[in-house]
């Protein structure tokens, strides 16, 4: 029996995708940048079904690539055009909320759950779970683990690896660790979770977590503000430390090349203040108590910030409607980028304090390899993550010769100047297999021999998503 027959057997005719139409979907990026090729793909309905699929393939040593709601941007999540084709595994059946602890403030989901079921889950019953990303529609809870996803809740409630009590997990071999505890002290020993997220599908397949919650705030206060420069947008974020402390949960900045790209691209999107600036933040609060407070709190930093110099314009939510309004524009870059040209994507994060700096070197750095490029600035200044992307026109990309090369020595030129800063090249996007050369130079080598002695231990036949994450051995590291 050939293992497509052999995982026909095992989930049914209908959960395994052969013909060319079906599989399309789940062989490409969403932007359409990669593309490889598989042998089938498989879509189990349980943590049985897949543990079953993970032996099967173990057993025929066959690649297996783990997918979510393939959101990557560093092709972290489609099979490659390797000689032997990988099982898509795709986790998007898998979508159950499977119980809410109001009193413990926790929740237990299958992986294949999308980030905003979840949300929306969790505030039906009074309480938040506080990652948010742009992709949140399509991006599933799994892929959100095994890339630790960041997203714009960072700065008060931490990445997702701060979120995550406990995980289900199927090995290489399709044995099934069930490790959904909903502790929050759990003294026994090393903890294994933290092994699995940000693993990026190498060690195995998440298939269920139990999630932490939060208090679901009942008040807000935002505001869309432009400020004079990043130093000030950084000088201004003092301000609301200072004064605001916990309520503080999003601190958000772009630039004008940014902002246009949306407004230009994106269908319903426009700029919240009439008059063109250089920077912009968005900025809110947000409490279980009343909005006057917080309110009170946002108008006194504009007014601090006014006053220094700091804040060129703001504008003040005054709607639920409006709030929403100005996050449609934050959550909108993506959809907008892909649509007004190719971007050269990088991902830094440097210490909060270095953002102005790094943001002034990497464009040096950047015009360097590429003169005049046009950069777009999206940055989560409140945790230090700068989504910092030159951009070429189609017309531009296919005038190079080589515009994968460019492409490269851009994004390297970029990460040297986070790198010197006490950055690191990858802050929420992940490794993929776009970025295991930059894996190879930056990390040190006895970090990166500890990772592969761990991915030898746990999948000895190297069989989950191959390429992706660690550097080939050939290629070892600086």
């Amino acid at each position: 029996m050939s293992l497509v027959s052999q995982l026909q057997s095992l989930l049914g005719q209908d959960a395994v995708l052969t013909a060319e139409p079906d599989v399309a979907a789940y062989v490409e990026d969403w932007r359409g940048r990669y593309r490889g090729r598989a042998a089938c793909v498989v879509l189990p309905s349980s943590t049985a079904q897949v543990s079953a699929v993970m032996k099967a393939c173990h057993e025929a040593r066959v690649p297996v690539v783990p997918q979510g709601g393939n959101t990557s941007l560093c092709e972290g999540a489609v099979p490659r055009n390797d000689a032997e084709p990988a099982v898509v595994v795709s986790l998007a059946r898998m979508r159950r909320i499977r119980t809410i602890d109001e009193a413990n403030n926790s929740m237990v989901v299958d992986a294949g759950c999308v980030l905003a079921a979840i949300q929306q889950a969790a505030a039906e019953r009074g309480r938040l779970y506080p990652v948010s990303l742009g992709a949140e529609g399509s991006c599933q809870i799994g892929g959100n683990i095994a890339t630790n996803a960041g997203g714009t809740g960072v700065l008060r409630y931490g990445n997702t690896r701060d979120n995550v009590l406990g995980l289900e997990v199927v090995l290489p071999d399709g044995r099934v660790w069930d490790g959904l505890y909903a502790l929050r002290k759990n003294n026994t020993g090393l903890d294994l979770k933290h092994l699995f997220i940000g693993s990026e599908g190498t060690l195995g397949v998440i298939t269920g977590a139990t999630l932490k919650l939060h208090p679901l705030p009942t008040a807000h206060a935002v505001a869309w503000i432009a400020v004079a420069s990043p130093q000030a947008a950084l000088d201004v974020l003092g301000l609301f430390q200072q004064r605001c402390g916990g309520v503080l949960s999003a601190y958000e900045m772009i630039n004008d090349v940014q902002l246009k790209i949306v407004v230009d691209h994106v269908p319903g999107r426009r700029a919240p203040l009439p008059v063109s600036h250089a920077w912009h933040v968005l900025v809110e609060l947000a409490d279980t108590g009343g909005e006057d407070v917080l309110h009170e709190a946002l108008q006194q930093v504009l007014e601090q910030g006014s006053e220094a110099g700091l804040v060129h314009d703001a504008v003040v939510a005054t709607s639920g409607a409006q709030r929403a309004a100005f996050w449609e524009v934050r959550h909108s870059v993506s959809e907008g980028n892909k649509k007004a040209g190719m971007g050269i994507n990088t991902d830094c994060a440097v210490p909060v304090s270095a953002v102005p700096a790094f943001i002034e070197r990497a464009t040096q750095a950047a015009h360097a390899v590429v003169p005049g490029a046009p950069i777009i600035i999206v940055a989560h200044l409140g945790d230090g993550n700068v989504h910092f992307i030159p951009q070429a026109s189609f017309e531009q990309w296919r005038s190079w010769p080589d515009a994968d090369a460019v492409a490269h020595q851009v994004k390297h030129a970029v990460n040297e100047v986070a790198h010197s800063l006490g950055g690191t090249f990858s802050a929420e996007h992940g490794v993929g297999q776009v970025l295991t050369q930059e894996m190879a130079l930056f990390k040190p080598a006895v970090e990166i021999d500890l990772m592969r002695g761990i991915k030898a231990l746990l999948d000895p036949q190297q069989l989950l998503n191959p390429g992706r994450l660690l550097p080939a051995a050939s290629n070892p590291p600086r």
